[in-house]
């Protein structure tokens, strides 16, 4: 153990000191107060599968990891639609769940938006067209954005949640 001690005495400090703070750096910081003036409050989303096959769920529960964050941002997922701002929709709605989707849009306190993920949500998907399904999110619902992909990168969803806040948020200001 004194030889390795000794070793390490010897060389000194090999590393690089930390860089500089950056404010440009500081997304999460900004985006969570960006919220908060919006919202008053976090983002709180309900997740609905309306007839996926899952694929853009796996992506969504990424977003939820460490490397996205989703709930430093001020974004969280609730279980009831009676608590939340956003719907976030996945899949063609398929006929057994359309009078449920509706049920939830209508639950949503107002003022509400809802994002169509992937391509069967965007209504262009593979199992778009078929005798099981509406179609669409948005032949179902009034749709503010969607995240087309097969499934959408989590970022590619995290840039529509955004942006549907964003919209809602530059809709709600008095104009000039």
């Amino acid at each position: 153990m004194w030889k390795t001690l000794g070793k390490i005495g010897s060389i000194g400090v090999i590393s690089e000191p930390a860089p500089e703070t950056d404010d440009a750096l500081r997304v999460a910081e900004h985006l969570h107060a960006e919220i908060r003036a919006l919202l008053g409050r976090a983002l709180c989303i309900r997740q609905i599968d309306a007839g996926s096959c899952n694929g853009c769920e796996l992506e969504i529960n990424a977003l939820d990891n460490p490397y996205y964050n989703l709930e430093g941002l001020g974004i969280r997922f609730v279980a009831s639609p009676r608590h939340a701002d956003l719907l976030l929709v996945t899949g063609p709605v398929s006929r057994n769940m359309e009078l449920a989707l509706r049920r939830t849009y209508d639950a949503v306190p107002a003022p509400k938006l809802v994002v169509a993920v992937g391509d069967c949500g965007c209504g262009t998907g593979l199992h778009c067209a078929g005798y099981a399904t509406c179609g669409g999110v948005a032949s179902v619902l009034p749709v503010d954005i969607a995240v087309p992909g097969c499934p959408p990168a989590p970022i590619e969803i995290l840039r529509g949640i955004l942006t549907a806040v964003r919209r809602a948020g530059a809709a709600s200001q008095p104009s000039t």
